[in-house]
């Protein structure tokens, strides 16, 4: 029989809740890769699609599909540092506002932390003695967690976020790439249309997983929107195809 005053760790009683350090920068990567991957997926599918609905030339399918997965690529890197780069910038300023008054107003800050704590539940006695002793430990971080939700020492790397995004995009182009490439021309779109449906629905479910949320809702939503996005740039192909010849 287990003692229920022994020490458990959250793992061990919770295993199934995200108690584990790093769960933001975990969930941070996993966006920027569920992203990425699905936007090189659904962009190179529609844009090789298209230009194979105009034409059936491979040399110009491959062109196009190059140099959108490059374009792409770059861009969700760029985009993915300067949203992450603003966001630690933010985050930086907050935590030298929060040191500056924490050196200026150190039994402010304390009465502050001891009314967060209060204000949380706990009794003034007990919330009193908690900012006391996390003051005594590490004052900023305590101050940075419970005013900010900041981790001082766990800051978001634009660049990590960067290259995680640009990576996803390149693996996730790469797929709807070789289906328009490969297969005969009179089987190409159809078998990209199932490649590429077959891979949004797998990275749908392997995102929700990983996320604890939806599996079904996740992949119909990405599944739909592919299948939309191919079918509309196949028909705009033909039709550009038609009125070029």
């Amino acid at each position: 029989m287990n003692d229920p005053g022994a020490e458990q760790t959250p793992d061990a009683t919770h295993p199934g809740e995200p108690h584990r350090t790093g769960l933001a920068g975990r969930l941070n990567w996993l966006r920027a890769g569920v992203l990425g991957a699905n936007d090189g997926i659904v962009s190179t599918a529609g844009l090789v699609v298209g230009v194979a609905g105009a034409t059936s030339a491979t040399s110009a399918i491959f062109t196009a599909g190059v140099a959108g997965l490059a374009a792409g690529a770059v861009s969700m890197a760029l985009g993915e540092y300067v949203s992450v780069s603003s966001q630690r910038d933010t985050e930086r300023a907050l935590l030298r506002k929060e040191r500056d008054e924490l050196d200026r107003f150190p039994q402010t800050e304390l009465d502050e932390l001891a009314g967060i704590y209060r204000n949380k539940g706990l009794s003034e006695a007990t919330a009193r003695q908690v900012a006391i002793e996390l003051t005594a430990n590490d004052a900023f971080a305590a101050h940075a967690d419970a005013e900010l939700g900041i981790d001082p020492h766990a800051l978001t790397n634009p660049w990590h976020a960067a290259g995680a995004s640009a990576l996803a995009f390149t693996l996730g182009s790469l797929l709807p790439l070789a289906a328009i490439l490969l297969p005969p021309a009179s089987t190409r779109v159809p078998i990209t249309f199932v490649v590429v449906l077959l891979a949004l629905a797998l990275t749908g479910a392997v995102s929700a997983y990983l996320g604890a949320a939806g599996v079904t809702r996740a992949v119909v939503r990405l599944v739909a929107g592919g299948a939309l996005a191919m079918a509309v740039t196949f028909g705009i192909g033909q039709l550009v195809g038609v009125a070029v010849a």
